[in-house]
């Protein structure tokens, strides 16, 4: 889950398009998106990706590409928002990887979202 400094953003095409560019980058880096849903602040999903990946590196290469991706397309409206930095997620992350709990019963909370 990523939150991007709680303005409610993520809705229509910015939603969409930031869902797109985050398979984009799965699909470049070899990861494998299972579920994706966007709330109006914050973004779930669940990934599969090699065991020699580090946490920390996805979540850096997805918040940077999708920032300079969002900044390019909606640069006039972000910039309405965020007038000092280029910026578009926190700073903070949550990350956890699936355990006692199904991949289908994460899935599932993930679709449920928004």
């Amino acid at each position: 889950m990523y939150t991007c400094n709680r303005k409610q953003l993520l809705k229509g095409s910015i939603a969409d398009d930031v869902k797109q560019k985050i398979f984009d980058i799965a699909n470049t880096y070899g990861y494998e998106i299972i579920a994706i849903e966007t709330d109006k602040d914050h973004i779930h999903f669940l990934l599969s990706y090699d065991t020699t990946d580090r946490v920390c590196d996805i979540v850096k290469i997805v918040k940077q590409e999708t920032t300079y991706y969002l900044w390019h397309k909606y640069g006039s409206l972000l910039s309405k928002q965020y007038w000092k930095k280029k910026i578009f997620w926190s700073d903070g992350y949550f990350a956890c990887s699936i355990g006692e709990v199904s991949s289908a019963t994460i899935q599932k909370y993930i679709e449920s979202q928004g």
